[in-house]
């Protein structure tokens, strides 16, 4: 019995040590000065960077709140500009610390790649765009259509599964990046063009007619997107959820970036815990007492968030639907601290 014992010991206690090594991600982002995260290549609304290389949006937003979490300031973030096929790639090979870029979280990649996907900061659904022109008002007219889409992506698979399912034909014509998939479709070298929703939004201001386009009600799969890590270091991938976490708990309990001061001093046990006068939970996970703070205070809660980049506040104009918080009639809901 007691052999049996000492080696359940000795098998817990390699354990916490494989983890513990493997926590090195905090260190290095710490000596390097620097976040180094992985984004899209130009995705309006969620990661774009302007004639200077300024990047902004919803998925830079989130990079940049990671920093301000570690470093006070969310301005120490490099972006490394990844196609959809080279993602999971430079994740896995430590060319970025962490990818936060419109990524759908899958049985397959969350348990085959070696990441963990910290969260879902987006709730979407693939979609389809046509010309209006086409005289098309739903998906079910599709059949016998050419599809355009981007190859290494869930899209693909989704699209063969509900042509299927519907008894339609069609024609996929795949590219390898999103800008080469939306210049065929703007030349007219497909019928429809196909992904998440939310990037058909953000792809429509991309075209030369705009306004002479429209997307189809029907959303034809599951797409919950989230910022992904790599698996194995326990402290990092806790970082990354709890800085969403943070961002979601604040905008419920009504903290923004202009009522921080209020929130340091106000006595409510949640907003205190929130703000780092109550508890020690910031360095629980390696960080500072007012690491929400410093999030809330440079990049603002979810909702500004959201609003700022693709919300109303945008060009994008996406309505927050299953996106808004799970008191307001969505599914957004984050852990509590405490």
């Amino acid at each position: 019995m007691k052999r049996v014992t000492l080696v359940v010991a000795l098998a817990a206690m390699s354990t916490f040590v494989a983890g513990s090594v493997t926590a090195q991600t905090l260190k290095t982002v710490r000596d390097r000065g620097a976040l180094t995260c992985g984004v899209s290549q130009g995705l309006p609304g969620f990661s774009t960077p302007d004639d200077r290389g300024n990047w902004t949006g919803f998925d830079v937003d989130f990079c940049r709140a990671i920093a301000a979490a570690i470093f006070n300031d969310p301005a120490k973030v490099k972006f490394s500009p990844l196609s959809a096929k080279d993602r999971f790639t430079a994740l896995q090979t430590s060319e970025i610390d962490v990818l936060s870029r419109n990524s759908t979280w899958t049985m397959l990649r969350d348990t085959q790649l070696g990441l963990n996907f910290a969260a879902v900061n987006y709730y979407d659904g693939q979609g389809f765009m046509v010309r209006k022109s086409l005289k098309v008002n739903s998906a079910l007219e599709l059949n016998g259509a050419s599809i355009c889409t981007q190859t290494g992506t869930t899209t693909e698979l989704n699209v063969a599964d509900y042509f299927r399912a519907n008894k339609m034909k069609y024609e996929v014509i795949a590219f390898s990046t999103a800008d080469e998939t939306l210049k065929a479709y703007d030349a007219a070298r497909c019928d429809a063009f196909t992904t998440d929703v939310s990037q058909l939004y953000a792809m429509r201001l991309k075209l030369a007619k705009p306004d002479e386009q429209m997307i189809l009600p029907e959303i034809i799969s599951k797409e919950p997107l989230g910022p992904v890590v790599r698996q194995g270091d326990d402290q990092w991938f806790d970082v990354v959820k709890w800085t969403f976490f943070a961002m979601i708990n604040a905008e419920e309990l009504g903290v923004t970036s202009k009522t921080v001061d209020e929130a340091l001093k106000s006595t409510k046990p949640d907003v205190r815990r929130l703000a780092g006068t109550e508890g020690n939970f910031g360095e629980q996970i390696g960080l500072t007492k007012d690491w929400a703070m410093r999030i809330i205070r440079h990049v603002g809660n979810y909702g500004e968030s959201f609003e700022r980049n693709i919300g109303s506040g945008s060009k994008l104009n996406i309505d927050r639907g299953l996106n808004k918080l799970w008191s307001k009639g969505g599914i957004q809901y984050a852990p509590p601290i405490r």
